[in-house]
């Protein structure tokens, strides 16, 4: 099993703007689990991990004209959130104290907005690390907020992407 898995935020953030909304064609979710994820290229990927396993969530944007980036990463605790059509696991209250804070490194106190996260050419890449008590086989669901270009209703979010144990 790999040490490392990479997802892949890809944001028509015109189309996003315009529809404001990330469903509609205006966000795709892939990453690189060897364990089998599931919903890969949709808005509500599952992404099948291991506990002590290091998430990178990275955006991209498609159109060259307006910057992508992550807001915040927020594991849903205690909130009713329908499973993306076709999956048979209920979602599950998440007890947020079993996971490090979004974004959070180990041993560093910080988080991606601050000095917790890393350049890679100009993205800002979110890290986060699996928890031990992650129940098996439960879709744990988080919120991800994107910040797309500047202005008042620049911030679209979306609840539909989990990470499952496995």
């Amino acid at each position: 099993m790999k040490h490392r898995v990479s997802i892949v935020v890809m944001v028509d953030a015109v189309g996003a703007l315009s529809d404001r909304t990330l469903h509609n064609g205006n966000l795709s979710l892939v990453d690189d689990s060897s364990a089998g994820s599931m919903h890969q290229g949709t808005p509500d990927l599952v992404t099948a991990v291991v506990p002590g396993q290091v998430i990178h969530w990275t955006p991209i944007h498609v159109d060259v004209q307006t910057p992508v980036e992550i807001e915040a990463i927020e594991f849903l605790s205690g909130v009713t959130v329908p499973p993306p059509a076709g999956q048979t696991v209920p979602p599950h209250p998440v007890d947020p104290a079993a996971f490090p804070a979004p974004g959070a490194v180990p041993g560093t106190g910080g988080d991606a907005m601050g000095s917790g996260g890393y350049e890679n050419h100009d993205l800002l890449v979110w890290e986060g690390i699996v928890p031990y008590d992650m129940t098996p086989g439960v879709p744990y669901r988080y919120r991800l907020s994107l910040k797309l270009h500047e202005g008042p209703n620049s911030v679209l979010h979306i609840d539909s992407p989990a990470l499952l144990r496995v």
